[in-house]
């Protein structure tokens, strides 16, 4: 045990630890609330003095929702060394959070736009205090809960922070290699002599960086064999990346560099965000200084992604659901091009059904007058062009399920057992999003019969009416001319108007019996459509049973990982 005035904790709690300090769990001598202790070790001591109390003087002067609180410092009792006490997050770091194999391929949309939110808020304090991070990563990103079961997250480990404003420059290297801005990356990892200086926008990368994780589950830049095994090809990928371009990767040794320009199909954030995220990252993660954009346009492009509104899309030539996003003051006619984008259905040839009514859009109005969408209950979306239909694109989750090794090898079957559960859930996921878009169809495809049904009653009650008059007006011949004759000309011409009503009546009856068996067909279609719809599962076998069973395989792999089960694992392995 160890302990100060005023707080108490067992070494066994430890919550992290690195080169000159450990975390660990405490509670509060009197009233027991838990709190996270920093405590520096004697490697702390060796550095200057006004490095030792930096982290001290920066969480002093920060107050924000989205950075760790500081709440005192104090010392042990023996060893008098310098104790942090802080805020406790009990929900682990964004990196826990993206090592849980569900979120092997990145975030759920909702819950990365709160990383998004807490990460630009936390930095925007940073600057408008003058301070610069220096170990931006999603270790360093602490999670909470909040009343209401909502995310918070949280900026820590200020050990490397100090003040610089936007014009300064520093030449000390802090950081984590994966993260690291590529000049940092050259002259800390690589040993290489430079002169370079470095400014703000070191933490802008890191950023970029830990975004791209949260988004896709991997790194962006990964040369064969890993980042911290080829670090010249590493280094090689960080500042030979083309323009535009936010990922790169080498798929062999000594193969070629292949860049990517949008996030992987894997990804589970919508085209909608995508398109709005992917320009953030090509210009923040960009090697240049020069070319990278600074605090105040990042700040401005996430606060513009923040503040749109999600309009819920179903594309039935697609079948597939977007999310458009949007500002309140945006028009209409911005709304449907930004549909054009996702779905290819040009604005003109757009035709939208909500709840089963025909929904209609005019241009000039703003987009504050489309009607509030769920992914549940969306917009449904037909086209009135002839158009064959594309259908959702996704990657086989069975091509991410890796391979045994065959020998025993408890680190790599730790690691197969989490890559094949991270696949596991990636085809859940898909079977989830094939049967709502099944279900989803089958609706959509109902509510159009149902509006083809109405059409089709009132062409038929009109046609009616129109044979009504056309009979009436090929009853007897009445003339009135000169004595009761009438001339020649107005004969003929009676003739072949009477002619052509004849005609038209037989069209016009031709037409009706038409529209009766078109009545006929979209009765017999709606019908079966609702008994599809009546036969769904609501509670089958994928959104039911499967989820348990991962969650079962991933509490014994869990208890694989722990220190206890592991040696009766190997011995087991052994033993058969």
């Amino acid at each position: 045990m160890q302990s100060t005035v005023n707080y108490l904790w067992h070494t066994d709690d430890l919550l992290g630890q690195g080169a000159t300090a450990s975390v660990y769990k405490a509670r509060n001598k009197k009233s027991g609330e838990l709190v996270a202790v920093k405590v520096f070790n004697t490697a702390s001591y060796l550095r200057p003095r006004e490095v030792q109390v930096r982290e001290f003087e920066v969480l002093r002067k920060l107050n924000h929702q989205n950075i760790i609180k500081l709440f005192a410092v104090e010392e042990t009792g023996a060893g008098r060394q310098k104790v942090l006490v802080m805020e406790y997050c009990s929900s682990g770091s964004l990196l826990s959070v993206l090592e849980s194999p569900e979120n092997a391929f990145g975030l759920p949309e909702d819950e990365f736009l709160v990383v998004l939110r807490c990460v630009a808020a936390g930095m925007n304090h940073l600057r408008e205090n003058g301070i610069v991070h220096r170990d931006i990563k999603p270790g360093n990103i602490m999670r909470l809960l909040g009343e209401e079961g909502q995310s918070i997250y949280k900026l820590t480990d200020f050990g490397a922070a100090r003040e610089l404003d936007d014009d300064e420059k520093f030449v000390s290297v802090y950081g984590t290699e994966e993260y690291l801005h590529p000049d940092m990356y050259e002259r800390a990892v690589l040993r290489k002599p430079q002169q370079k200086a470095f400014g703000v926008t070191v933490d802008l990368w890191s950023i970029g960086v830990t975004l791209y994780h949260a988004a896709t589950g991997s790194l962006p830049f990964v040369p064969f064999g890993g980042p911290r095994r080829n670090k010249e090809i590493m280094y090689r990928i960080t500042t030979e990346k083309p323009a535009g371009a936010i990922a790169g990767t080498q798929r062999r040794e000594n193969g070629p560099l292949e860049w990517s320009y949008t996030l992987p199909i894997t990804c589970q954030l919508s085209m909608g965000l995508q398109s709005q995220l992917v320009p953030i990252l090509a210009n923040i993660l960009e090697v240049e200084q020069a070319k990278c954009w600074g605090f105040d346009q990042f700040f401005a492009e996430t606060s513009d992604i923040l503040q749109r509104g999600v309009i819920h899309v179903f594309s039935l030539p697609q079948a597939v659901l977007h999310r458009v996003y949007v500002h309140a003051h945006n028009t209409i006619a911005i709304f449907l091009e930004a549909v054009y984008e996702q779905t290819g259905v040009a604005p003109q040839h757009q035709e939208y059904l909500f709840e089963g009514h025909l929904c209609v859009l005019e241009p000039g109005l703003s987009a504050q007058h489309i009607a509030h969408t769920t992914a549940s209950s969306p917009l449904t979306l037909f086209s009135t062009a002839s158009e064959p239909p594309k259908g959702l694109a996704f990657r086989d989750p069975a091509l991410d399920v890796p391979k045994f090794v065959p020998k025993v090898d408890l680190q790599a079957d730790y690691s197969t057992a989490k890559g094949i559960l991270g696949a596991g859930y990636q085809a859940l996921r898909l079977a989830q999003t094939l049967l709502r878009g099944q279900e989803l169809t089958v609706r959509g495809l109902h509510w159009f019969v149902e509006m083809l049904q109405a059409t089709c009653r009132r062409t038929l009650e009109l046609a009616r009416m129109a044979l009504l008059f056309l009979s009436s007006s090929l009853g007897p011949e009445r003339f009135s001319g000169v004595a009761g004759v009438p001339e020649l000309q107005d004969l003929k011409r009676t003739a072949e108007l009477r002619s052509r009503l004849r005609n038209l009546a037989e069209v016009l009856s031709r037409c009706s019996h038409n529209i009766t068996e078109t009545q006929k067909t979209l009765s017999d279609l709606c019908s079966e459509l609702v008994k599809n719809r009546d036969q769904h599962p609501a509670d089958s076998v994928l959104f039911g049973q499967d989820v348990p069973h991962l969650q079962t395989v991933q509490e014994i792999q869990n208890e694989a990982s722990s220190p206890g089960p592991r040696a009766v694992c190997s011995a087991d392995r052994s033993h058969a």
